[in-house]
């Protein structure tokens, strides 16, 4: 038997070498098998809460929120289509190196070309609208955007970032079900959890420090070494036994039909995927308007710093109840965990409404982490638990990363339009117009946050077979 991360060879008997191990993974193995998590959260703790806003704060200033509620949904449907087909096409690919590491490669590299695509275009832009003279309504504002080059061509990049790591992501989300005994997935659970939250602290940190110091383009290289570098691990880690024979040819009507879970025939499975779509929802209405919000309500003026301090004390505790949750999951049961973290999240999300000074909202963050970072441990253990088969673990994981796509499809544009219906305000410094939100809009988002957190406790209780 292997001492690398891989499969007992007698499972490589069957077209599809499934079967886990029958022994317990070490520390070391469990670490090179979240590494690629660690790689592409610090790719998006990056992007999301600090450098999408700030760059869209430079490229669209008097129409940032329209601006980034509607790039991120657009940019997150390539999310939702492309890992059903490349957790599809991993499951039957029969390549030498295995399954899974050749789409891992390929969507890394992918990912790299974008990230140096969203550099050339940012470096380039032209500021949209600044030579107005007046605040656009809504519609002047979305046919504004829609005819400049740079916002579309951002866009656009953005878009081929998403492709390349949603290939990756896709693939490698069958890993654990192909590797991990079922009762160590609570570990590696919380093993993918820490590092997720690790990945996205290093990532909203060190992009907050330098966009302060250093140059865009020093920025985008250090992302992009990070992610290749780190995703190395997994790759040359994980050691997979390569199917024996190629399967057939995909037939791609059917697999498109076979997609359709039927909540009748695998409701466990519906619910837990309606559960992580409301938690999903509530965090990406909020995570994306962070920054902004520190500007608006808190009131600072350059707040990519600050929103990075807020990201990392946010997730430096999730990171702490995240591995504790995982590892009492197994003990005490998912569902107990999920109601406990849901609800704290729930409450403590309101808390942000009520905050009027830096250190309110760092008490608010570090109590919201603990809560999050519990939930997110036993997500993927969850996930893996209600499976409805355990031959088409790509596919069946691709089904359920939609859970976490498709919500920010949704959540950016109704986050922003409820920002945007609760008004602004519009002063001048000198000659530049300068646009605050009101808190009564970034209340209504905390709100709509916290019900979705609620709702994923409550539909839990439909799951019957996890304790």
């Amino acid at each position: 038997m292997s001492t690398e991360m891989g499969l007992p060879p007698e499972a490589a008997g069957s077209p599809y070498p499934r079967e886990p191990f029958e022994r317990t993974i070490s520390v070391h193995q469990h670490l090179k098998l979240s590494a690629y998590w660690f790689a592409t959260n610090f790719l998006w703790g990056a992007l999301i809460p600090i450098m999408l806003p700030g760059e869209i704060k430079n490229i669209a200033p008097h129409m940032r929120i329209l601006a980034l509620g509607i790039l991120t949904p657009l940019s997150a449907l390539v999310a939702v289509v492309v890992p059903l087909v490349a957790g599809a096409m991993s499951d039957r690919c029969a390549h030498p190196l295995g399954r899974r590491r050749p789409y891992i490669i390929t969507g890394v590299g992918i990912t790299l070309i974008g990230l140096l695509l969203m550099a050339l275009v940012y470096r380039a832009r032209t500021p949209i609208g600044a030579n107005l003279g007046h605040e656009p309504h809504l519609w002047q504002a979305l046919g504004i955007l829609f005819t400049s080059p740079t916002y579309l061509l951002f866009m656009l990049a953005l878009m081929v970032v998403q492709f390349g790591n949603n290939i990756a992501s896709a693939s490698y989300s069958g890993i654990i079900p192909d590797l991990v005994p079922p009762d160590q997935r609570g570990v590696a659970s919380g093993y993918m959890a820490l590092m997720s939250q690790a990945g996205t602290l290093f990532g909203a940190l060190g992009c907050g420090l330098l966009l302060t110091h250093h140059s865009e383009s020093f920025k985008y290289l250090i992302i992009s070494t990070v992610l290749g570098g780190i995703a190395l691990i997994t790759v040359m880690g994980v050691q997979e036994i390569p199917l024996k024979e190629k399967p057939t040819p995909m037939d791609w009507g059917q697999y498109l039909g076979s997609l359709w879970i039927d909540p009748r025939k695998f409701p466990d499975f519906a619910w837990v995927w309606v559960t992580r779509a409301f938690v999903m929802l509530g965090f990406y209405s909020v995570v994306p308007f962070l920054n902004y919000y520190l500007t608006d309500v808190i009131g600072f003026e350059n707040p990519d710093l600050v929103a990075s301090i807020l990201t990392g004390v946010i997730l430096l505790f999730a990171s702490i109840s995240g591995i504790v949750g995982g590892i009492l999951s197994d003990k005490v049961g998912r569902k107990r965990m999920v109601y406990l973290s849901n609800t704290a999240m729930a409450l403590v999300g309101l808390g942000f409404i009520f905050c009027v000074a830096w250190w309110q909202v760092l008490v608010v963050g570090i109590l919201f982490g603990l809560a999050y970072g519990a939930y997110i441990s036993v997500d993927w253990a969850l996930g893996t638990d209600v499976l409805p088969s355990k031959t088409d673990a790509g596919k069946e994981m691709a089904v359920w990363h939609i859970a976490m796509t498709m919500p920010q499809t949704i959540a950016g544009p109704v986050a922003a339009a409820l920002i945007e219906v609760f008004g602004k305000t519009v002063s001048f410094k000198g000659d530049d117009q300068i646009v605050h939100y009101t808190l009564k809009g970034y209340s209504a988002v905390f709100i709509l946050a916290s019900a979705c957190f609620a709702l994923g406790a409550y539909f839990l209780r439909n799951v019957r077979g996890v304790k």
